[in-house]
């Protein structure tokens, strides 16, 4: 056994610091860095920004592939160590924003006090972060918790997703607190990939998962045809389900709520097969850099354009599954399964929202959308999945390349 285990560090000795880069990962993101600079430009077209968000958006992107890389050189084992520090540290970020009084520092921010504000101009969304954050503590809950398990039971589950709730209460609570409840939902999602990996008995999952499902439809249903219900039951004043109704009926709200949708799907259905072109796009739909990009995508690139959008998303996450099942290390995969499932939830929430399959949310199309914070925290997941590659040893790299 001794000489194997020196064997195999001498192997991983030999291989050059470039050999241990993930560059087809790289390869992927550089793509992305393409497509958000020339939807970003071409969304500059439309008259209503006095600023080249495509010039700040190389800027973003330079400072995110430096972040990434210097986390690259960390290894795993040394972030897991770390984990519960930054879990901390991320909270504190958070608590801040609600205590802190309102100034240039902390500013409000269309009715929410999310940022902190540098020097006037560089801004930082600590919920941002937070994902990633996360991503980390959890990986770390369930690999401490299924470490020191010696005999699975029904009891052991309840525990270890009791730890979990609780890890991650805290978090959304403080996120809540601050309006956003897309973060909130994306947090979900991350807590959902995880817990759906990590070994909780399907006899808990299933029944849990039914149930919310059945709890979403039902108040969907209720505020559609029994708005005051709703209002009774949980306290929800009527104009609050606006957003509700002007996704369901964007038309009749197409003066308020549901002019973006109806805008959007204007956008997308007017592009076709080929679209308009590059700088051709001439429905007005307002911040377009952002959350609704996708329209830019679907009306200038049509069909064709949204299809390569796609297809390269898909690419991102086959390769991120793909190193999440050769990986040795439980840490790295439950890390890698929240962040596939934060950039899949992403993807869909962004693009389903411009097509009416569901409500709108201020949520960004991940590696594409204009922005800083979303940018550098998804640079940071990269960065951790660069690290999980760098460190891991041929054995499992050569498994990577012959999936």
């Amino acid at each position: 056994m001794p000489t194997s285990k020196t064997s195999k560090t001498r192997i991983k000795q030999k291989r050059s610091w470039i050999e241990r880069i993930d560059w087809w990962l790289i390869i992927l993101i550089l793509a992305f860095f393409a497509i958000s600079l020339v939807i970003i430009s071409s969304a500059m077209t439309g008259q209503q920004y006095g600023t080249n968000f495509a010039m700040r958006q190389v800027f973003y992107y330079l400072l995110g592939f430096a972040l990434a890389l210097s986390i690259m050189f960390v290894s795993p084992e040394l972030i897991k160590k770390w984990t519960f520090i930054i879990y901390i540290a991320g909270n504190l970020t958070l608590l801040g924003l609600l205590i802190l009084p309102e100034s240039s520092f902390t500013p409000v921010i269309n009715g929410a006090k999310s940022w902190y504000v540098f020097f006037g101009k560089l801004s930082l969304q600590p919920s941002e972060f937070m994902k990633i954050i996360l991503m980390l503590t959890l990986s770390k809950v369930v690999y401490d918790h299924n470490r020191f398990t010696y005999y699975k039971s029904f009891q052991t589950d309840l525990a270890l997703l009791l730890k979990i709730g609780l890890t991650s209460l805290i978090p959304m609570i403080l996120i809540l607190l601050q309006n956003d409840l897309g973060t909130t939902l994306v947090l979900l999602a991350i807590i959902l990939g995880v817990v759906v990996v990590s070994g909780v008995t399907w006899r808990i999952l299933a029944p849990f998962l039914i149930t919310i499902s059945l709890l979403g439809a039902s108040i969907i249903l209720m505020v559609i045809y029994k708005p005051a219900l709703i209002e009774k039951l949980l306290g929800i004043q009527t104009y609050q389900l606006y957003r509700i109704n002007s996704w369901l009926n964007p038309s009749q709200y197409s003066d308020g709520e549901g002019f973006h949708l109806m805008e959007s799907m204007k956008a997308i259905g007017s592009g076709g097969l080929f679209g308009k072109g590059y700088k051709g796009g001439e429905v007005y739909i307002p911040e377009n850099h952002t959350d609704f990009i996708f329209s830019i995508i679907g009306e200038e690139f049509g069909f064709i354009g949204a299809i390569i959008v796609l297809v390269l998303f898909l690419a991102l996450f086959t390769h991120l599954v793909r190193l999440a099942q050769v990986t040795t290390k439980p840490f790295s995969s439950f890390f890698l399964v929240g962040f596939i499932s934060m950039i899949a939830f992403h993807v869909f929430q962004n693009i389903g929202m411009t097509i009416q399959v569901v409500p709108i949310t201020g949520i960004p199309l991940p590696f594409i959308s204009y922005g800083g914070s979303a940018l550098w925290s998804l640079m940071c997941g990269i960065g951790i999945t660069l690290s999980i590659y760098y460190h891991s040893n041929p054995e499992q790299l050569k498994k990577l390349k012959e999936k």
